[in-house]
């Protein structure tokens, strides 16, 4: 039976913690598991531009020996000239594995209910699964342990604030979040990850005040003010988040070598500025590395045993 991605609700403490584990091996040494998926092709959809998600899936499909396809969003215009379920359908005739890149959650629902090959997420408005797995592998890697780890959120509680909410809760992080009035993450993911750590011993809690959110943190994390979609908002959101900014002043808030991580691309000057970003402290482009070692796992789980 096909597993799908679509969230990190998919996954299990245990699929998490085996994830995580490949993922260390593979960026250890890249040659491990490197004929694992001969044969397999991965098509990627992208109805978003990309360069983190589609350069590190293409690449980690190159390393397992596998091959990728690359769709522009011109070239299915995906749901307007061809259904989701018809071209799932006939995808799946094609390839082992899809990858959607694309705008509404639904459209991800879509094509998992239509294929009959895994369907993974590689950014919906609601979720951003692979970000958040490769988030956690990256703090785990630094601070050698998740459990009891105190994660600051501090933006919009979007698509990536969703998927480490529900990786935090999943793995006994820790994880404050503090976001302006009207901008919090969605209630029912708030409501499950609650839920969860209460098995699990983390704790999840909301604020709209970021020096509360950041207080003792062991990692300040941020994302874009204005996803992609949101453009036409930037102007009106620079001034409701203004005060949300990852800065030296914020910083000095939480623990002593605090880790600062931003999922790319970044803004600078607006919600992170140059000197946090550039800082020692600083890990982002580790963990946009890591999105390839995660990724690779991710395939390995997935299309290893199809």
């Amino acid at each position: 039976m096909k597993k799908d991605l679509l969230s990190i609700g998919d996954l299990s403490t245990a699929e998490i913690t085996d994830i995580l584990k490949v993922s260390a091996q593979l960026k250890k040494n890249k040659k491990k598991f490197s004929k694992v998926l001969a044969g397999k092709t991965l098509v990627l959809i992208f109805q978003k531009p990309s360069n983190r998600t589609r350069v590190s899936f293409e690449v980690g499909m190159y390393h397992l020996g596998g091959n990728s396809l690359y769709l522009a969003p011109q070239e299915i215009n995906l749901g307007v000239r061809e259904s989701i379920n018809d071209v799932a359908k006939t995808l799946s005739r094609y390839v082992d594995a899809i990858v959607l890149r694309t705008f509404a959650h639904k459209n991800c629902l879509d094509m998992a209910s239509g294929a009959t090959v895994p369907v993974i997420n590689g950014l919906s408005d609601f979720s951003h699964p692979c970000q958040a797995l490769a988030d956690i592998f990256t703090v785990q890697e630094k601070l050698k342990r998740l459990k009891g780890v105190t994660l600051a959120y501090i933006g919009d509680g979007n698509n990536v604030c969703n998927s480490l909410l529900l990786a935090a809760a999943k793995t006994g992080m820790h994880m404050n979040v503090a976001t302006p009035k009207g901008y919090a993450p969605a209630e029912e993911v708030v409501r499950l990850s609650q839920s969860v750590g209460k098995s699990t011993g983390s704790k999840i809690q909301i604020y709209t005040d970021p020096f509360s959110a950041v207080k003792q943190a062991d990692v300040v994390y941020t994302d874009v003010w204005a996803s992609m979609g949101q453009e036409e908002e930037i102007n009106k959101r620079k001034v409701i988040f203004k005060d949300f900014q990852i800065n030296a002043k914020l910083l000095s808030y939480a623990s002593p070598g605090v880790l600062v991580m931003h999922c790319l691309p970044a803004h600078r000057g607006e919600e992170i500025t140059d000197e946090v970003l550039d800082s020692k402290n600083s890990v982002v482009f580790d963990q946009a590395e890591n999105r390839m070692h995660v990724q690779k796992a991710i395939l390995i789980k997935l299309l290893s045993k199809n």
